[in-house]
């Protein structure tokens, strides 16, 4: 599935300043659609937490080019962000989830930041949204679950073909739990 150009993108991202904000906002922490002066912590995050670039459908795709949502604690510090790719099909735009991240974990910004997203899909309307992680991410699989996130599909040994990306991705993940497969998850919106 090939990945919408940077223009393309950059005209998506642009049209999300129409939207109500915030999108979400619990336990001090608000949710708002990146502006041009999140994108340089953005970039810094995303290089940190995936080394600049993450694999999507057979392609090095670097997040911190994508749409992306921002949370924020009450002193206006942000404290998380989530990245994804809309694609438009003939039945309308699915959506992929590509990264996120809490500078904290534990923190609740995770959360906030996956409620803002079902938040944003239900104001656009999308007919899908979706993520992919890792089996050795069981925390995250916990909380995408408790979300009400569904497990829809398994791609087994999928990681042997990131790795020809990413040739430094490690044998083990979290927990020393042998990194072999993805996991799709998806949102049931209405």
């Amino acid at each position: 599935m090939p990945t919408p150009d940077l223009d393309t993108l950059a005209r998506y991202a642009a049209g999300l300043e129409a939207v109500a904000e915030p999108l979400a906002t619990r336990d001090g922490i608000t949710v708002h659609t990146a502006r041009a002066d999140d994108k340089p912590w953005l970039t810094e995050l995303t290089d940190e937490r995936w080394h600049g670039a993450v694999v999507l459908s057979g392609e090095l795709i670097r997040p911190a080019t994508m749409p992306a949502l921002i949370a924020t604690d009450e002193a206006g510090r942000r404290v998380g962000a989530l990245t994804f790719i809309p694609r438009q099909r003939p039945d309308g735009v699915h959506t992929e989830l590509v990264t996120i991240d809490a500078v904290d974990p534990g923190s609740g910004a995770g959360g906030v930041l996956l409620e803002a997203l079902v938040a944003l899909a239900r104001h656009q309307s999308w007919r899908r949204v979706w993520l992919v992680t890792t089996n050795d991410n069981t925390r995250a699989l916990r909380s995408y679950q408790r979300a009400g996130w569904d497990l829809v599909a398994l791609r087994r040994d999928a990681m042997d073909e990131v790795r020809r990306f990413k040739p430094g991705i490690p044998s083990h993940g979290m927990d020393g739990i042998p990194l072999r497969h993805q996991l799709e998850l998806e949102y049931p919106l209405p």
